[in-house]
């Protein structure tokens, strides 16, 4: 008898499946006090996010109940995304928006708050459709006890038809503490011109909402439980860390089964220390590599442009950190921070990731993009094959706010004729992207 295969922890919806891995567990029934028993369905939505279906039944009433809870990770940071909308395109834009997402609209002055309304995969009009039919359910109980209210209320269902209508511009703002919402934008892989995506560090309140605390006070509870021994100054040094890998329990980013990831101290010569990150999962075959700083935040952020004229320039190393943004002006293309995540590589393996995500993300929304953006995507690919290929010269430029990113210079003196680095001051943005606005600042700035 051979062994059972081991399955993905969040498996796809497959009617196929001999055996979808239920959980059954017995438990109160709330509506007549005996015990009934919920099934548990750990599973994905493609190219979203993983959920829990939750299903209750009662022998003894009857009584049923059917949930679907969020089980997909918390982000490392939460996003902002302010969306102008001024066309019916905007209007048509695909819309993921998580449970911890709020809403505004600030030329009514609206909002909805987060964990308010369950996440869901919708339009921005149907954003707009679902608060009318919100607010138009109890217009008729309003009418009659409370007149005045019901007044304003239809005062304001006509400005937001107006929206609807586009008699005017206006903005919808997403805000998404756990970082799992997301904007189409039509005209990818181009830039969009009606639209802004900014990331943020949460505070202690935000943490405390997504059901995570800071790292201090998952140390401080890990030594109160006896799990960590505290570890002195002086006690491991990054010399001692250089040359071991170190293994530790991890989740696959893609299937949650649990798996083991590699980590390394590496120096970059001429750079600072770096750590290396490799899990490759044994159940779905999942692979990711990941850089992250060893050195944190510089005090100035830098802007890293390379001319890209022969096959000698993509041989050149790159460590493009996880909070460095990329562009090629000539193609229109911008990437912005953690799209690729953390890469020690060349510059060819990155523009190579660049068409592999792109192509990704026309997968995704094969089936509901229009002729026009597929039209686009395929133009935009063979673009960059005549770059990879040589045939067309084009400028990368990284830009990194928290100053981690490197490029290797390929002449003997200072001073490479295809590459310019370039130190600049961090904007308040900036500032809240990397969470240092709410830190002392002294030593981040340089006199």
């Amino acid at each position: 008898m051979g062994e059972d295969k081991k399955q993905p922890l969040f498996r796809d919806l497959n009617a196929d499946d001999p055996d979808p891995e239920t959980t059954e567990i017995e438990s109160l029934c709330m509506n007549c006090g005996e015990n009934g028993l919920t099934r548990l369905l750990l599973t994905k939505i493609p190219f979203y996010k993983e959920i829990i279906l939750m299903s209750f039944e009662c022998e003894k009433c009857g009584f049923r109940n059917n949930e679907i809870q969020p089980g997909g990770e918390i982000q490392e940071k939460g996003i902002r995304i302010v969306v102008h909308v001024r066309s019916p395109s905007d209007l048509n834009r695909q819309v993921v928006k998580s449970d911890y997402t709020s809403v505004k609209i600030p030329e009514l002055d609206f909002e909805i708050p987060s964990q308010s309304q369950k996440g869901e995969i919708t339009t921005v009009e149907g954003v707009l459709d679902r608060v009318i039919a919100g607010l138009e359910q109890d217009q008729p109980v309003r009418r009659n006890e409370d007149p005045f209210s019901a007044t304003q209320i239809d005062a304001f269902l006509e400005k937001l038809r107006k929206l609807k209508d586009l008699s005017t511009p206006f903005t919808l703002v997403l805000e998404d503490i756990s970082g799992n919402s997301f904007v189409q934008n039509p005209c990818a892989p181009l830039k969009d011109p009606g639209a802004e995506t900014t990331l943020f560090v949460r505070n202690k309140e935000q943490n405390l909402a997504v059901g995570i605390i800071s790292s201090d006070e998952a140390s401080e509870k890990s030594e109160s439980l006896g799990v960590l021994k505290p570890m002195k100054q002086g006690d491991f040094t990054l010399e001692d860390l250089e040359g071991e890998v170190v293994h530790f329990s991890t989740n696959c980013p893609d299937c949650r089964a649990p798996c083991q990831t590699n980590m390394k101290a590496v120096k970059i010569p001429h750079f600072k220390e770096v750590l290396l990150m490799a899990t490759t999962c044994d159940v779905c075959g999942h692979r990711t590599n990941e850089v992250k700083s060893g050195g944190g935040i510089e005090p100035k952020g830098l802007r890293i442009e390379v001319k890209i004229r022969g096959r000698e320039d993509f041989s050149r190393d790159v460590l493009k950190s996880e909070t460095c943004s990329l562009s090629i002006p000539e193609l229109e293309l911008e990437v912005g921070p953690f799209a690729l995540g953390g890469r020690f590589t060349t510059i060819e393996g990155l523009l190579v990731a660049v068409k592999e995500q792109m192509a990704q993300q026309g997968l995704m929304f094969h089936d509901s993009t229009d002729e026009d953006s597929r039209i686009r995507l395929s133009a935009f690919l063979d673009k960059l094959n005549e770059v990879l290929s040589g045939e067309k010269c084009v400028t990368l430029v990284l830009d990194d706010p928290a100053g981690n990113s490197y490029v290797q210079n390929l002449t003997d003196q200072e001073r490479d004729p295809n590459l310019s680095i370039t130190a600049y001051e961090r904007t308040f943005e900036h500032n809240e992207e990397l969470g240092l606005n709410d830190m002392k600042t002294e030593g981040y700035e340089e006199t």
